[in-house]
């Protein structure tokens, strides 16, 4: 595939995924270009490739900068962007308040993203005053946008009659669809249900695809969730989980 350094083309996600894929320098080029060319998509993609240092030298004080200038023109990943710098401290003071701003207007705008990321504030009462209510509002409005983490939290409250009546079946299709969606936590949730419901064949399934997919602090979790199933079968895969975390964690090490 030859790259050309045509505006039109970083209006083209697929193009752009394309590009990144195949060469992230020459990608990072273009996005470069077409974001100094006010296009409002590549403003925001620039920022994320700099966060990342995705075939561009890592700098995120810049990505901040680029988050702020698409965000105000109204790009609603930037705004959220801009919630997740401030509040990991990516590139900028660590500030949950901020962080909860940035995402309840990227929220109330209609991005999924934002409302998973202002409820799970909600939910722990960070930057914010906790509201369950509203977190479980928000959650259930994102899982109906199809947005599979939001899928598995609401599926949590469900199941556990939090703010909410319990509703078992109704936690079981959410899980699913987390699953199905390609959410790791879905996956482990949903593989529960089916552990207790003796399906173990479809929970190893589960189980394994959540392995693939987990982060570190995921998996240190899960590992010890496994371990104490009562189903043998299961708790097998207890060492494929930690052999797993002690990968991540030799290759976080080594960052």
């Amino acid at each position: 595939m030859s790259f050309q350094l045509r505006r039109e083309e970083i209006l083209d996600g697929d193009a752009l995924k394309s590009m990144l894929e195949e060469s992230p320098a020459r990608a990072a080029q273009a996005i470069l270009m077409a974001a100094r060319e006010d296009v409002l998509d590549a403003q925001a993609l620039l920022g994320q490739i700099l966060l990342d240092g995705q075939g561009i030298a890592q700098d995120q004080p810049l990505a901040v900068r680029w988050f702020d200038i698409a965000a105000r023109r109204g790009h609603l990943m930037a705004r959220n962007m801009l919630g997740r710098c401030h509040e990991h401290g990516w590139g900028c003071a660590l500030d949950v308040a901020v962080a909860a701003r940035h995402y309840r207007i990227a929220a109330e705008a209609g991005l999924d993203w934002a409302m998973y990321n202002y409820a799970n504030l909600l939910a722990t009462g960070r930057g914010v005053a906790e509201d369950q209510l509203q977190a479980l509002s928000l959650y259930h409005h994102a899982a109906q946008l199809g947005h599979a983490k939001s899928m598995n939290l609401l599926g949590r409250y469900l199941e556990e009659g939090r703010v909410c009546p319990a509703d078992p079946a109704a936690a079981r299709d959410w899980y699913r669809r987390s699953a199905e969606g390609g959410d790791f936590r879905g996956q482990f949730s949903f593989a529960a249900v089916l552990t207790e419901e003796g399906h173990i064949d479809d929970a190893l399934v589960w189980l394994r695809k959540a392995l693939a997919g987990g982060n570190l602090n995921f998996l240190r979790v899960a590992s010890e969730a496994l371990s104490a199933s009562a189903d043998p079968r299961v708790r097998v895969l207890v060492a494929e989980y930690q052999q797993r975390t002690r990968a991540l964690s030799q290759g976080s090490m080594d960052q």
